[in-house]
């Protein structure tokens, strides 16, 4: 086996390792990019997280969107939802930010729920 009429040597292997661990590294850091405004708003428990999340994993081809979800991300998410109270308001993103695997922060645990404050 050669490579334009000479044989392959140890630096040619070398070469073709490198170039697979370069390719590798930029795949991870793309995947890295792509999921970070979803990761920053299940951390920040932001009621919208599922859409952030997706707009960010969707988004990243066009830029523009996979920035707008980053910025999305670190909005406080003030929405007041007219169909529920506060208090159903506040379950619901508990329950959402439990099903996406993030921690409840304190202002949105139900003292009344022992297995929440166990995780704060």
């Amino acid at each position: 086996m050669g490579l334009l009429g000479q044989p392959l040597g140890y630096y040619d292997y070398l070469t073709f390792v490198a170039l697979i661990l370069l390719l590798a590294a930029v795949m991870a850091l793309f995947l890295f990019l792509m999921g970070l405004p979803g990761r920053i708003a299940i951390k920040r428990n932001h009621p919208h997280a599922e859409a952030v999340k997706i707009m960010g994993w969707m988004g990243f081809l066009a830029i523009v969107p996979w920035v707008h979800a980053f910025i999305w991300a670190f909005h406080d998410g003030v929405t007041v939802d007219m169909r529920r109270g506060p208090d159903e308001e506040r379950k619901a993103i508990r329950d959402e930010i439990k099903r996406l695997g993030g921690t409840i922060k304190p202002e949105y645990q139900d003292p009344l729920d022992t297995d929440e404050t166990k995780q704060a």
